[in-house]
């Protein structure tokens, strides 16, 4: 029985590491860039924690109300929507969704990272968290449930079988 139960829970862990993994690796080998939401300038539709996915293209494809990414400084990316598109300067102007006014200056083309593709709410925050000390102290804790869970049957097996063969031999007289 506890065999079967750690199977089961070993089988669920694996899984979700699995889909988890999945939903983080294949849209990179697809080409895109992961963009973490850090504060509430997108809010409602991309709240704190949503995990962006983003892929570059052509700024002269882009349109008023698509959603990009774009460089504000050398350590900062924004994804803010576009509000404004001056083709002739090649600049953008874009706004937070939940902001009241325009971002203080146009985005030149050169600075923009991409445009989002799709997002995934509250993936973000296992993004921004599993290279911290706690998303570390995480991935440990897994890893040794894990290990817990292969080997915890093999430790108590040879007690249960010793039980099971003795109820048998006394079902047997």
């Amino acid at each position: 029985m506890l065999k079967r139960i750690c199977g089961i829970l070993s089988g669920i862990i694996v899984l979700a590491l699995a889909v988890l993994a999945g939903l983080l690796i294949i849209p990179k080998l697809m080409g895109y860039e992961e963009m973490a939401v850090l504060t509430g300038s997108m809010e409602p539709k991309y709240p704190v924690g949503t995990l962006i996915f983003v892929k570059e293209v052509d700024p002269n494809t882009l349109e008023v109300g698509d959603v990009i990414t774009y460089h504000l400084d050398s350590n900062t990316v924004v994804t803010h929507r576009i509000v404004e598109i001056d083709k002739e300067g090649q600049t953008v102007t874009t706004k937070g969704d939940a902001n009241n006014a325009n971002d203080g200056n146009p985005v030149p083309y050169s600075e923009i990272v991409g445009k989002e593709h799709f997002k995934i709410p509250y993936l973000g925050y296992v993004s921004m968290n599993i290279k911290t000390p706690k998303g570390i102290l995480a991935v440990c804790v897994v890893l040794i449930a894990m290990i817990l869970l292969t080997f915890l049957p093999e430790i108590f097996s040879p007690e249960e079988e010793e039980a099971l063969k003795t109820k048998r031999r006394k079902r047997r007289k």
